[in-house]
């Protein structure tokens, strides 16, 4: 057994799936950086709380398969351990993204800046409907690869599910910590959400498939629909 001493801080900081480390009043010890972007939508006592409820009998640690979902956080099992009384862990793990059947051919993308691509779709929207709007975009976003075609299909398709709606409220924003594999490069995300009071829904077998051919991951909802777009850059 190899007994050097190895900080594996750093290791636990480069995971993608979410790691805390609670004491026994639940306070939170060690989290990395994966949990700081969780927590932004779970509370801390909601995931101590299920950190206890799955937590082995006596000393070492369990993995649960289960399902749990937070917003656009999927995760498929977790893992609890505890070697003492005072400390108990808890280790996340995302659900893998589902692959496109199709894969992107990204040297045939063009280089878009997405928000002139999003007003231009809304403007497109306006001359049909007078619904209020109100964007929130973070205009630094840095131009990058997207099939402009397909995706200004998909802005109009998901616009119009809303149309009925008094008010739509629109936010476009870099989910920053997150990545996904295109063609072996690991690329950013982008947040484009939509939110009202109400939409139609049947428009979604299209939306989803016209998401898949741009291997967008589509959150559809009641009252929302947000997508996870990537930042092609390779």
């Amino acid at each position: 057994m190899n007994t050097v001493s190895i900080n594996f801080e750093p290791f636990v900081e480069w995971d993608n799936n979410p790691f805390i480390l609670f004491d026994h009043d639940g306070k939170i010890v060690y989290l990395n950086n994966a949990s700081e972007i969780l927590f932004g939508y779970v509370s801390k006592k909601e995931i101590y709380d299920i950190a206890v409820s799955y937590a082995p009998q006596s000393f070492g640690y369990k993995t649960t398969s289960l399902s749990l979902g937070y917003d656009t956080f999927v995760f498929h099992a977790i893992t609890v351990g505890y070697e003492d009384e005072d400390n108990i862990s808890i280790r996340l793990y995302n659900t893998p993204r589902i692959k496109s059947k199709q894969p992107i051919e990204t040297n045939k993308l063009i280089e878009t800046d997405i928000n002139i691509l999003l007003e231009a779709n809304l403007a497109l929207f306006r001359t049909k409907n007078s619904n209020h709007l109100q964007l929130l975009a973070d205009q630094e976003l840095p131009p990058f690869k997207i099939d402009q075609n397909n995706f200004s299909k998909l802005l109009r398709k998901v616009f119009d599910t809303f149309r009925a709606s008094d008010s739509i409220y629109i936010s476009l924003k870099l989910l920053f910590g997150q990545y996904v594999i295109i063609n072996n490069h690991r690329e950013g995300i982008i947040e484009l959400s939509i939110s009202a009071n109400g939409r139609y829904v049947n428009m979604d077998k299209d939306i989803t498939q016209l998401a898949e051919i741009n291997q967008i991951r589509c959150f559809l909802k009641e009252y929302s629909i947000k997508m996870e777009i990537p930042l092609i850059k390779n």
